[in-house]
Formats: structure tokens, C-alpha cells, sequence
């Protein structure tokens, strides 16, 4: 069975997510710089897939099997100690 969201919205500090096996997904905004830099209007603007989110006015991608996993922004290089 795939999982995937059929509805998004935010709050101040959270996304959450719903999903078509009835569970619902609340992540911190911070896990995603672009959507915590983002105003509410360009949040409002997304997509949804099979596989998960989609903003192209703010360019980010947020897979679903992500999101269960824990994952947050992938995108950044880990910072390692020197």
C-alpha cells in the first residue's frame, strides 16, 4: 500500500500533514528552512503527488517516506567537527 498526503497546513511552528491511511503527520516548520523563510501565502502554494509535497515558487521537495522517517531538509551538507 502507498501512503501518500491529501491535505497540508501550518500553524506557527508546525506542518502537518494528512495522510490517506488516516494518520496525521506534525513536523516543525525549522526541518525546512525554505518553508520557515517562506511567507504564509507562498506555504499555501503547493502540490500534492503521489510521493509527496511540492512548492515550486520556494523550490522544495518534501518526499512523504521522509517525512515518516523523521527526515527533515536533506539538501544541507551535515557540518562535521574539525
Amino acid at each position: 500500500m502507498s501512503i501518500s498526503a491529501t491535505a497540508v497546513r501550518f500553524d506557527e511552528h508546525t506542518m502537518w500533514v494528512d495522510l490517506t491511511d488516516g494518520r496525521t503527520v506534525g513536523v516543525p516548520i525549522a526541518w525546512f528552512p525554505r518553508l520557515l523563510r517562506a511567507t504564509p501565502a507562498q506555504r499555501q502554494r503547493f502540490e500534492l503527488s503521489r510521493t509527496g509535497l511540492h512548492w515550486e515558487e520556494i523550490d522544495e521537495d518534501i518526499s512523504i517516506a521522509g517525512l515518516l522517517a523523521g527526515r527533515g531538509d536533506v539538501t544541507k551538507q551535515p557540518e562535521h567537527a574539525v
